[in-house]
């Protein structure tokens, strides 16, 4: 579909692309993997057509469209939610317009025979074929079933976009970019502002529904359950992997392990080349072979090796002031904003050392929680601080507190102490402040460059309870290894805000989940909790189909064991039950698909165009189409869930 050919781009003087080429094709689904600055956006950018590239080609067929998520974006604040998302659908709306126009112009004309009405008439016919094609009457539906994907809710559609913050500013233009449905689509960092919820929502989408897929992202079970093609950018180079993110990182170690090898073995037979030159270069009769010797090595191609840097892979906090045994307890804790509840009725004790997360839909008071334990916002009920604690407090806000006229490097000095001193460098370096960046000021970093520098500050200070809101948005999977092996070893206690499965696991051995007003603990760790909610929705299930007697007496209820035994029993016969579904769902669809190819067919002749019935019928198909493809989707999900 889309051939890039000897692309090369340069930037002042650095080559960031030498003579890249590759081929993306009809269904891929693609990561573009790199550390920070390898130029995976800038490879977005130029298959977007918004960046040239120095040299090379990239082809793209003329009737391919393309969609381009970026990592920031600026929505105007004069339209509602429905009403941004509804520019997806602009080409439909226009055709309606023009169709509109054209039958009130024939409502006012009295020429019936005249030629130019029987041209209006023909652009009538094609505007209405194109319409219908384009799925003019079932658009709504598709918009309001994306958009309750993405988190949104239904009495939230209305409300004007000048009301939403930044993060779900950006998952109104995923919609739009979703909805418009591109040949190929273009995401960079599209997990950034999503819940876990709408990021298993978007995973399903893509699997699904989409066609050609590139993205980049730094969570690895988003790119794990997306993709299952792997582009790594190294040293200007690409190596395309035919496999999935975790399966290229086993094939990567074995890569860089080869090229140890090669790269040793070339180093050995240099080192005995420029031996022999510098022993024999002086002889007369050697001097043929020396000068063989000598453009032998001017030949030889240099095997490069990708510098890993180890030396932050064990960065520690400050050991952790002592504090008392239960750091935050809450007792019927409440907050609203007026009339709006956003929680009530909370109750929960973190104890010492103890590393937990809060979990749930944007929107249903994670961060409002973590604003009241901080005493910043006022509030119902009782929130207790234990004995001597410290909060070490990260949100995005933080990164606005900085200095802005001190350096990087300065900013991360003025708080550190004792030996850490001597590792500034190293510790900038692992969160991308390499180099020269480490002198730039404050106030020309990006939002992005100024929340990790908080992260920096926030690792040197010696506190007890560390309270992270949504700490990985702007880390690579790097820098998210150096915090994570970083807070696992803490001795403190630790509340992170997150929807990075990946990060969390092994990380946090407690979820509280907030939703419906109410924050419910699940004991074990993330993955645990996911598994749990699958199995509840399950027994809700089984709950709904089973009849139950109340008035059976309380001895009579099953144990637990025999209701694991019934929950297994009815999960496999809904899972045979919505395999059968699923495969009707695929014969109809290849039976509607089959009905609407022929009247296709039927249109493309002089003959059907003019028939206006067959119009009726084809917008009906397309309908039933839509509706049966939605139906397979759900049914697949469930499925997915079951299993």
């Amino acid at each position: 579909m889309i051939s890039v050919e000897n692309l090369q781009v340069e930037f002042g003087g650095f080559t960031l692309f030498d003579d890249v080429s590759f081929v993306i094709n009809k269904k891929d689904r693609i990561a573009l993997v790199g550390k920070n600055g390898a130029g995976k956006s800038t490879l977005l950018k130029i298959l977007a057509g918004l960046q040239s590239p120095t040299n090379g080609t990239v082809s793209i067929p003329k009737e391919t469209t393309i969609g381009y998520l970026p990592q920031q974006m600026q929505l105007k604040d004069t339209r509602s939610v429905r009403e941004e998302a509804e520019l997806a659908f602009d080409r439909i709306h226009e055709m309606e317009r023009e169709i509109d126009n054209l039958n009130a112009q024939l409502a006012e004309r009295t020429d019936y025979e005249s030629e130019a009405y029987h041209k209006i008439i023909d652009q009538v016919t094609h505007l209405s074929e194109q319409f219908q094609m384009a799925g003019g009457n079932n658009y709504h539906a598709e918009l309001e079933r994306t958009l309750l994907g993405l988190g949104f809710a239904r009495e939230d559609f209305d409300r004007p976009t000048s009301e939403f913050s930044g993060g779900w500013r950006m998952r109104i233009e995923l919609a739009k970019l979703l909805l418009r449905r591109p040949d190929v689509l273009l995401l960079d960092e599209p997990t950034n502002h999503l819940d876990i919820e709408s990021i298993q929502w978007l995973e399903n989408f893509i699997a699904t529904r989409a066609n050609a897929v590139i993205l980049v992202s730094h969570d690895r079970a988003f790119i794990d359950n997306t993709t299952s093609r792997t582009i790594e950018i190294e040293l200007g180079h690409i190596y395309d992997y035919k496999v999935k993110y975790s399966e290229y990182v086993v094939l990567r170690k074995e890569r860089r392990e080869q090229q140890l090898r090669a790269y040793e073995n070339q180093q050995k037979k240099l080192a005995d080349t420029e031996a022999f030159i510098e022993r024999f270069r002086y002889k007369a009769t050697k001097s043929t072979q020396v000068q063989s010797r000598i453009k032998q090595l001017e030949k030889i191609e240099r095997i490069e090796v990708d510098e890993v840097d180890t030396a932050m892979l064990n960065l520690k906090f400050p050991p952790a002031p002592h504090s008392g045994s239960y750091p935050v307890i809450a007792e019927e804790v409440a907050k609203s904003y007026g009339d709006h509840l956003i929680f009530e009725h909370v109750n929960f004790t973190i104890r010492r050392g103890e590393k937990v997360a809060f979990v749930g839909k944007n929107g249903e008071g994670k961060s409002t929680l973590v604003k009241c334990i901080m005493n910043e916002i006022p509030y119902e009920g009782t929130l207790k601080l234990g004995h001597g604690v410290k909060i070490g407090y990260f949100a995005q806000n933080q990164a606005q507190l900085l200095d802005e006229n001190m350096t990087v490097f300065d900013t991360v000095d003025y708080v550190a102490q004792g030996d850490i001193r001597t590792k500034i460098r190293d510790i900038l370096g692992a969160f991308m402040f390499g180099g020269e960046a480490s002198e730039k000021k404050v106030k020309v970093l990006s939002g992005g460059e100024r929340s990790r520098l908080a992260m920096i500050r926030l690792l040197l200070e010696p506190v007890n309870l560390l309270i992270l809101d949504e700490p990985t948005n702007h880390l690579d999977m790097r820098s998210k290894d150096v915090l994570k092996n970083a807070l696992k070893d803490f001795d403190g206690t630790v509340i992170v805000v997150s929807h990075d499965r990946e990060f969390l696991d092994g990380l946090v051995e407690k979820v509280y989940e907030f939703g419906n007003k109410r924050v419910v603990e699940h004991l074990g760790g993330i993955y645990d909790f996911l598994e749990k909610k699958k199995m509840e929705s399950l027994q809700e299930l089984e709950r709904s189909q089973k009849v139950t007697d109340t008035a059976a007496p309380a001895e009579e209820l099953p144990t637990q064991n025999k209701l694991s035994y019934e929950a297994r029993k009815e999960q496999n016969r809904q899972v045979k039950k919505l395999e059968r579904a699923i495969a009707e769902s695929e014969k109809k669809i290849e039976e509607l698909e089959t009905a609407i190819h022929g009247i296709e067919e039927q249109l493309a002749t002089p003959e059907g165009a003019a028939d206006t019935s067959l119009y009726t019928r084809y917008s009906e198909l397309k309908q039933s189409l839509a509706e049966a493809m939605d139906l397979w989707t759900e049914q697949t999900m469930e499925l997915e869930e079951l299993k």
